[in-house]
């Protein structure tokens, strides 16, 4: 026997191959096994409604066309917020909303020109973790600018 041979000959024997299919099946046969033997704490669903109901969210959506008196009124709502020691997310700037309008110049000798418009509706979303009664009331009784629309959401 030459060298070469007996090289070949001791990484044959050292290496067991096995077809593709037969290596797939003892893969996922070790994880039924392994999914078997841990045993997952069961969980009461009173438990898991008492989690879900400790975090209350108010969700608040500002929007406006001008974005100076938008950003006013959001930091009017987080300083009320805040001074009833309120957890606030945000404010979170939205993408502008904008409405694009093409009219005619002229109706008869020029009527190949035309005239866009486009007004851009600005929004901001601020989130009030787990509010008590007296931030809500505060917010509620709160006077912001015209041109300025706000909806609440629970959740």
């Amino acid at each position: 026997m030459t060298i070469k041979e007996t090289k070949i000959k001791k990484v044959k024997d050292k290496t067991k191959v096995l077809p593709k299919k037969a290596r797939l099946d003892s893969r996922l046969d070790s994880a039924r096994l392994a999914a078997r033997q841990v045993k997952k704490p069961k969980v009461s669903s009173k438990i898991k409604e008492k989690k879900e109901d400790d975090k209350i969210v108010l969700r608040i959506r500002v929007r406006a066309y001008e974005s100076k008196i938008l950003d006013a009124s959001v930091k009017q709502i987080m300083d009320t917020a805040m001074r009833y020691d309120a957890v606030i997310v945000g404010p979170v700037p939205l993408p502008t909303e904008i409405k694009k309008y093409t009219v005619n110049r002229a109706s008869f000798v020029y009527k190949n020109t035309r005239e866009q418009f486009e007004i851009r509706v600005h929004k901001r979303l601020i989130d009030i973790i787990n509010p008590g009664a007296k931030t809500i009331e505060a917010l509620t009784n709160l006077s912001l600018p015209s041109g300025v629309d706000i909806d609440v959401k629970m959740l």
